[in-house]
């Protein structure tokens, strides 16, 4: 059996088909029932996420199966054969085997590095085993992919430096404040990427939570979604005395914390540290705070020379993972060609049976009056002189992958094995 992938992604196709091609809830059953029906399918695992649909098959012929999966893919969707014809991409062999392992170490993802896919892969591949939909090719191959991913991941930095605005935030109060769960936050306005921030910050540790929004009922909603309290707006810089990281994002057309402001909190806090994040385009914090000691002030474009920076570094740490895979690539390709081996290494190992279990009965009608112990001594020095005979053939078989084709056909020529029967 031959690998085959089929699928879109965020680079082949926009959102809204991606959508129409998702296997989501029932879909996901019935996709894989309605693939195992197709001719010339053994096994087949579908990944399905918000920025990549994809189906991992074993095939008798890939270049048959693409037409048919062509069809599959518009037919179970109801969707127009020529929407999807720039869309989708196929890779078989050696091709099919670097994209999938390139997949689970997340560096085929929109964001270089990002854990999530991993786990996607994981889920996709229990819900295949689930429904007994995979075969001992599939099996090997997906767990070597989650394998692989492990390795980039134990290997290289590829993870460790964060590459949205929003995380890079975090990242910044993580090295200014060294345990963040005792720390008082404030969110000043709703913008979504503060509000995506926020998030980062309570996944880190951060417990103590206000929300100062220009519309009180938003900031309890908001106050209330994040576990913490809204305070009127009017009121957020008396608050300020008693809050460790703030991020602004209010849209408003200027300035709503002055250096002023900040000079006499500051005094106030006994000097104590202070990170603000200003996310508003046009920024709402003048920039004058930052000549405050212990005031930290960064702005959207300050995150984006963190984000660009990291960028930076995960490309040269993906260099070092796409290395990783090129080797692990080389070593499943070796175990993908020791399977044309299998069925000669059996044909061999019965053949070898056959002959012995011929000679031993001819010895046992020749010597008679043997018992059962003198039998099985007997037995037993034949199978040791079997296994001694068929060891060195079976290590060529398997590891010689040059002359592993020119052997098949020696040792068939051999031994009287017919490649039809193995078959």
């Amino acid at each position: 059996m031959k690998l085959l992938v089929t699928g879109l992604n965020h680079k082949t196709a926009p959102v809204e088909v991606r959508e129409r091609l998702a296997f989501d809830g029932p879909k996901l059953e019935s996709g894989i029932e309605a693939l195992l029906r197709l001719d010339g399918v053994s096994g087949g695992v579908i990944l399905s996420t918000c920025n990549r649909v994809e189906v991992y098959l074993t095939v008798q012929d890939p270049e048959r199966s693409i037409p048919l999966m062509k069809r599959f893919l518009s037919e179970f969707h109801s969707i127009k054969p020529e929407s999807l014809e720039d869309a989708l991409y196929f890779y078989s062999g050696s091709e099919g085997v670097r994209h999938l392992f390139r997949v689970a170490s997340s560096l085929d993802s929109m964001v270089v590095g990002e854990p999530q896919i991993l786990g996607q892969l994981k889920d996709a591949f229990d819900f295949a085993l689930r429904k007994k939909a995979t075969d001992v090719y599939l099996n090997k191959l997906m767990k070597k992919a989650i394998s692989v991913a492990k390795r980039v991941r134990t290997e290289t930095r590829i993870a460790e430096n964060a590459v949205s605005i929003s995380y890079a935030a975090v990242e910044l109060a993580k090295k200014i404040f060294a345990d963040l769960e005792t720390k008082t936050f404030m969110l000043l306005g709703a913008g979504e990427m503060a509000e995506l921030a926020v998030r980062h910050l309570i996944t880190n540790g951060v417990r103590d939570v206000r929300v100062a929004n220009r519309t009180y009922e938003r900031g309890v909603e908001l106050a209330r979604e994040f576990c913490g309290r809204a305070v009127r707006f009017e009121e957020f810089k008396d608050e300020l005395v008693n809050t460790d990281i703030i991020i602004c994002s209010t849209g408003a057309p200027d300035y709503v914390l002055f250096k002023s402001d900040m000079k006499r909190i500051m005094k106030e806090r006994k000097n104590r540290s202070v990170f603000i994040i200003d996310i508003s385009v046009p920024r709402n914090v003048d920039p004058a705070i930052n000549e405050l000691d212990n005031v930290y002030l960064y702005d959207v474009d300050d995150l984006q020379e963190v984000v660009d920076s990291n960028m930076l570094e995960r490309r040269k740490e993906a260099e070092k993972a796409e290395a990783i895979v090129e080797e692990e690539v080389e070593k499943f390709l070796r175990w993908e060609t020791s399977l044309d081996a299998v069925p000669v290494i059996v044909a061999l190992r019965q053949r070898a049976e056959e002959i012995k279990s011929e000679e031993l009965k001819r010895l046992f009608n020749r010597l008679g009056g043997l018992d059962e112990r003198q039998k099985r001594l007997i037995e037993t020095s034949f199978t040791a002189v079997v296994n001694r005979l068929i060891h060195p053939p079976t290590v060529a078989l398997k590891e010689d992958a040059e002359a592993r084709d020119s052997l098949i056909v020696l040792i068939r020529r051999l031994y009287g094995i017919n490649g039809d029967e193995e078959e």
